[in-house]
């Protein structure tokens, strides 16, 4: 009796072979989605947001590129010298030398022209006897223009066998082999913008009229209340102090034509002659 099919176990499929029948073989594929995978509210929302993103960023690019453009800048004219002091230019200058105010303005040549302290090198130039003031600007590239105002001179003071030259101010700021021609005579000891002659001297020189001055030769200080003029003719006008100065230049202007060695308007209501 010959065994019959075993129970309980399910049965293998045979091929023709009698082998095994074997299934279709899976082929995997990785397929990217197209956009028409991704739904159109969300593409819209990713795009809303790379354009917020962008746009939040735009500033500070922007800024990081103006901070780099001015370091450049800053350091083009500050720091290298592309920009630096190759000329220094003096205009209005007479009785100091270009070379003089170069050497008192010691502003070091390829120094950056943007470093230069336009005030403190007018200051140092101003420190020339002859200089009343000087500005400094820049001219870029590369030159600084130094505009110089000198004094003018308004007296002489004999010193020794020399001459001073004063300003309107009393000070002294030239020296001269012989007296300079157009300038009257002032007899001082100590001439200055702080001695108190000076200042008296320059007092009566500045309300002399015309033709007080056109016939001058001399102002003689021998002290404050002691002060006379010197006239080319020889004569001479007692002017006394500083002070009622329009009142005694207009009297005595008024008695030029009188005959007399010495006029005296150091008190003008009571004029005398000797």
């Amino acid at each position: 009796m010959s065994p019959g099919p075993a129970r309980g176990r399910p049965g293998r499929a045979t091929g023709a072979d009698g082998g095994p029948r074997r299934g279709p073989a899976r082929r995997w594929q990785l397929v990217r989605a197209g956009s028409d995978a991704v739904p159109a509210s969300t593409r819209r929302f990713m795009a809303r947001a790379r354009q917020r993103r962008m746009r939040a960023a735009l500033p500070w690019a922007v800024l990081a590129g103006v901070l780099v453009l001015a370091a450049l800048v800053a350091w083009t004219v500050l720091g290298s010298g592309l920009f630096g002091v190759r000329e220094v230019r003096v205009e209005g200058a007479r009785l100091v030398t270009p070379v003089e105010v170069r050497d008192a303005a010691a502003v070091p040549d390829g120094v950056p022209l943007a470093r230069v302290d336009l005030a403190a090198t007018a200051r140092r130039i101003g420190g020339l006897p002859p200089v009343e003031r000087a500005t400094v600007r820049r001219d870029w590239p590369g030159t600084l223009v130094v505009t110089v105002v000198e004094r003018t001179g308004v007296a002489a003071v004999p010193r020794d066998d020399r001459f001073v030259v004063l300003d309107a101010s009393g000070v002294v700021f030239r020296e001269l082999p012989r007296a300079p021609q157009g300038l009257p005579l002032v007899r001082l000891a100590t001439p200055g913008p702080d001695d108190p002659g000076t200042r008296a001297a320059l007092q009566v020189l500045a309300v002399l009229t015309p033709q007080l001055r056109a016939v001058l030769v001399e102002v003689g200080v021998e002290g404050l209340a002691r002060i006379g003029l010197r006239l080319r003719d020889g004569r001479t006008v007692v002017w006394g102090d500083a002070t009622r100065g329009e009142d005694k230049a207009r009297v005595a202007t008024a008695l030029l034509g009188r005959k007399a060695d010495t006029i005296d308007v150091s008190a003008p209501d009571v004029v005398t002659f000797r």
